[in-house]
């Protein structure tokens, strides 16, 4: 591999080494159960032991949406923190992302809610955001305050459905966090065309993950951003990885919420790929991001 297209960091080549051994780099090809299987494994290798003190609870709700409740052990604010996990719309659950919540939840002082949408090709458009809408609907018409967390597919939910939230008049969103997230673009220009072949997640993988999802090309809800107008969002913080195809897809978002007039606060990761929120622990370029996500979050979170 081009080193152009390798960081330096040390730290980041042996996650990515990592990663490789559990995740093949040509995982799309293999069949949906195999890549699942893969991707559990994997995240199950990266889990850490949860905060001291913190509880969790799977529920349901509206009697269709399973859920896990984190609760720290010190809870400093009544907003809550929804969060939504990446995975390609294909892979994923409410333990890929179990020890990532629970330290959001830590960090923040804050409850968090983790939903477990349903996943493509089983259920194509628009079945994970019609299941993450339901969810977010529940959280708000309890009164509470919510602030938006989504990884890579997770980000393209977060971004959608606080269009969405917008459009229907709801209200209650304080902030959004969308993390290297996939938005739509067009999958020639920028980053997909310098950083096709990333590790960790490449251009014809992207390409892939949205034929398996079957959402109209057109749809702002979708693809966010081909959405005509991002005036009146909530606040944003948009983190994404240098190598990575998805990079400029965070850059052109937050340059359109900027021009929109919405606050928003932008970080590139020099020495990231694509999903490095797993090599938090092993990694000072992921620890320095992590620990950015956890202060905006915390930010948003403190705005009761």
């Amino acid at each position: 591999m081009p080193q152009s297209l390798m960081p330096a960091e040390p730290e980041i080549r042996q996650f990515l080494k990592i990663c490789s051994e559990f995740y093949p780099d040509d995982a799309v090809g293999a069949p949906i159960a195999q890549q699942r299987r893969w991707y559990d494994a994997l995240c199950a290798h990266f889990d850490r032991a949860l905060p001291a003190g913190i509880v969790t609870e799977d529920v349901m709700i509206v009697d269709c949406v399973p859920v896990r409740w984190y609760r720290p052990a010190e809870v400093r604010t009544e907003t809550v923190l929804y969060y939504i996990h990446g995975g390609g719309f294909v892979v994923g659950s409410l333990d890929s992302h179990h020890a990532i919540c629970a330290e959001l939840a830590d960090h923040a002082g804050a409850e968090l809610v983790s939903v477990d949408y349903r996943l493509a090709p089983e259920h194509i458009w628009p079945a994970a955001h019609d299941d993450t809408f339901t969810v977010l609907t529940s959280l708000l018409g309890g009164g509470r305050k919510l602030v938006l967390i989504g990884d890579s597919a997770g980000g393209n939910l977060v971004a959608g459905l606080a269009l969405r939230a917008l459009a229907e008049g709801l209200s209650g969103i304080v902030g959004q966090a969308l993390v290297y997230p996939a938005l739509g673009g067009d999958l020639v220009s920028g980053s997909y065309g310098e950083m096709a072949e990333a590790p960790g997640l490449s251009t014809s993988d992207v390409a892939y993950y949205r034929t398996v999802l079957q959402a109209p090309a057109d749809s702002g809800i979708a693809h966010p951003l081909l959405a005509q107008s991002l005036a009146g969002l909530p606040p944003a913080f948009i983190t994404v990885a240098h190598f990575d195809p998805l990079r400029d897809d965070g850059r052109a978002y937050a340059s359109r919420l900027a021009e929109a007039g919405v606050e928003v606060w932008f970080r590139e990761e020099p020495q990231m790929v694509h999903a490095w929120l797993r090599a938090r622990h092993m990694s000072e370029g992921a620890r320095v991001g992590f620990a950015a996500l956890c202060a905006a979050v915390s930010r948003f979170a403190a705005q009761d």
